[in-house]
């Protein structure tokens, strides 16, 4: 594969990832688990998440190949590490990748047709990933300058219009039990950066740019979370938050400025659209990499020859989420997504943790920290999403245990 891709376009397709999940979906969610408390949930989170993009960094720079931890985990602790860091990623954001394609439909267009544009907008995105990852980089660029541009005009009109009165937080009902769950859905909005680690073959430079374009995008996201997160709760409440599908339009319409509507609503459909845009990419090139060691099907290794991409990855990945955004709902596929998310990033810290002092760039305690905190995140999820997340991780399981049977049969 071609090394095409810079810093900048490297920390793009990260934000394009992180901020369309974060700002436009996440939100209501934590706030009906939580309440105020999300804003302590969101500290842990950012927290864990920064453990997490260390130790990504780190395992990145040596080795700078497509498929992230699922190659992490095969090299530094062996096969079926690899395997269920690499599943537990391939399903939790193919997930994703449907949550974000019911997203940009639910701001664009009426109930009756949001299946259909839901459908259309993965076609489309798939098409964008199949023509190359430079075409990807470029649109993902101007993707995230639209969202974040909206954005900055949704809070401003949200926080200052006419009809609101901004009220501080009360944080006197959050429960710890419920700021950990908010902390661990809230976790769903900061796993853009293993976009960039997936991206190992296609960046100049690996050792040097993915390090510094995960820390980069991770605290441009967070800067962003906290100030959207405190907007809405001062803005709409706990409650109306929580009940909300469109929770920044909301504050917009409660602010009185209605022109400012039409801006957010394109913000949001660019922000999800370039969700999904960098979400298949990245799920594509892991199934890419369990391809070529024969945990997935190895027709799932090949690449294109004129366009340099994982052709059969990416076509097959939106075929799934074709399927899947047919029968999900949007709120209760984020949990399950979380849980996958967080058991990739477990084994990328125990990963990181073996590493000798060669390859080592941050403290062993980084990475403790960042694999009890998945542990317990992931736990603290509902429950559903923890039975569908630890069922589906066990399948995964059961599929490699019978061809290993089968290989070692003939």
């Amino acid at each position: 594969m071609e090394r095409r891709l810079g810093t900048l376009d490297a920390v793009v397709i990260g934000l394009g990832a992180m901020i369309g999940a974060g700002v436009f979906v996440v939100f209501a969610p934590a706030a009906a688990v939580a309440g105020t408390g999300l804003l302590f949930g969101l500290v842990i989170a950012a927290f864990i998440a920064y453990c997490n993009a260390t130790s990504s960094a780190q395992l990145a720079a040596r080795y700078p190949t497509s498929g992230g931890t699922y190659v992490y985990g095969r090299e530094q602790l062996g096969p079926w590490w690899g395997f269920v860091a690499g599943w537990s990623f391939v399903i939790g954001k193919t997930a994703s990748c449907a949550a974000m394609a019911l997203t940009f439909a639910t701001y664009v267009v009426p109930e009756p047709y949001r299946k259909v544009v839901a459908v259309l907008v993965v076609v489309a995105l798939v098409g964008v990933n199949y023509r190359g990852v430079t075409r990807t980089a470029q649109m993902a660029r101007v993707i995230v300058a639209v969202s974040l541009t909206a954005l900055g005009v949704g809070l401003a009109t949200a926080f200052w219009g006419p009809d609101v009165d901004p009220a501080l937080p009360d944080f006197a009902s959050a429960s710890w039990y419920g700021v950990l769950q908010s902390a661990g859905l809230l976790f769903f909005a900061f796993a853009g950066y293993a976009r960039i680690a997936t991206l190992g073959e296609e960046v100049r430079d690996p050792r040097r740019t993915i390090p510094r374009a995960i820390l980069i995008a991770l605290t441009v996201a967070i800067v962003v979370y906290a100030l959207v997160a405190t907007v809405l709760l001062m803005t709409l409440g706990p409650e109306k938050l929580a009940a909300s599908d469109r929770p920044l339009s909301d504050a917009v319409a409660a602010g009185g400025l209605a022109w400012a509507l039409p801006i957010v609503a394109i913000g949001a459909a660019a922000a999800s659209a370039g969700a999904l845009l960098a979400l298949i990419a990245g799920v594509s090139r892991t199934a890419m990499a369990m391809g070529r060691e024969r945990d997935l099907p190895t027709t799932f290794a090949a690449i294109h020859p004129r366009f340099a991409v994982p052709h059969h990855a990416e076509l097959t990945v939106g075929v799934i989420v074709i399927l899947l955004v047919s029968v999900v709902d949007l709120r209760g596929v984020i949990g399950f997504s979380s849980f996958g998310v967080l058991v990739y990033y477990f084994v990328a810290n125990i990963s990181a943790f073996v590493q000798g002092d060669a390859d080592r760039m941050f403290p062993r305690w980084l990475q403790v920290v960042g694999a009890l905190g998945c542990a317990v995140l992931a736990f603290m999820l509902p429950v559903s999403a923890v039975v569908a997340g630890v069922g589906v991780v066990l399948v995964g399981c059961g599929y490699r245990w019978l061809r290993l049977e089968k290989t070692s049969d003939t």
